[in-house]
């Protein structure tokens, strides 16, 4: 069957479903002295989106064995200027590679400092990819990139953001815009690039599972 808003919804809900049951277990791990590093690398948030959108290939007609959603189902891929990174959906057909998704979230309370490093990982993963291309790591046609990111909806993303006074003054477009206009203006520019082929932003919280925003491009 396609695939449906609801299907869409359902899918955010469960991200944030498994964000606060890892939150949960965290707290539990801080109180008896096992820390809290498995909530910030469960690295299990985002498996419903991931299955949702390997839905849309098995609908192309591509078989299971061709999508790869799972760690174990060797996710890495090689670069250029490193080895190898890890994606987080990686759809490949005998030798070639078909497309490589790239997962990403940020939410309260780090929007101030966890901004320019998903900023920054973005413009690396997929700059990465695109020139080993050109390296001829991945035989057949050009590998398609997508983007998805969860935005969480909080005063602190939703509020202008003032920008620090440095050496040369910071593009207007810039000036006034919260956390959320500012990654919305981004994504539109990685699409306007070419530098994804597809992007998917939205902005939600546990609260409220909707997505407020979204947008896209091919």
């Amino acid at each position: 069957m396609p695939v449906t808003r609801q299907d869409f919804e359902d899918a955010v809900a469960a991200y944030w479903g498994a964000k606060r049951s890892q939150s949960e277990l965290s707290r539990i791990k801080d109180k008896v002295g096992a820390g809290t590093a498995g909530s910030v690398r469960g690295g299990k948030h985002f498996q419903e989106i991931a299955a949702l959108i390997a839905k849309f290939f098995l609908e192309a007609g591509y078989p299971p064995y061709d999508i790869r959603v799972t760690p174990n189902q060797r996710l890495e891929l090689p670069g250029y200027y490193r080895p190898q990174k890890q994606w987080d959906l990686v759809v490949a057909h005998r030798n070639t590679l078909i497309a490589a998704f790239e997962l990403k979230a940020l939410g309260d309370p780090s929007f101030g400092n966890n901004y320019n490093n998903r900023v920054e990982e973005a413009l690396g993963s997929a700059l990465d990819l695109r020139r080993a291309a050109l390296a001829e790591l991945f035989p057949g046609e050009k590998p398609w990139l997508g983007y998805f990111f969860v935005m969480e909806d909080a005063p602190g993303s939703r509020d202008p953001v003032r920008t620090a006074r440095g050496a040369f003054p910071v593009d207007p477009i810039w000036t006034g815009r919260s956390y959320q206009e500012r990654f919305s203006l981004f994504c539109q520019r990685l699409l306007d690039e070419r530098i994804y082929d597809a992007v998917c932003y939205i902005t939600s919280s546990a609260d409220d599972s909707h997505a407020h925003r979204t947008g896209g491009g091919t």
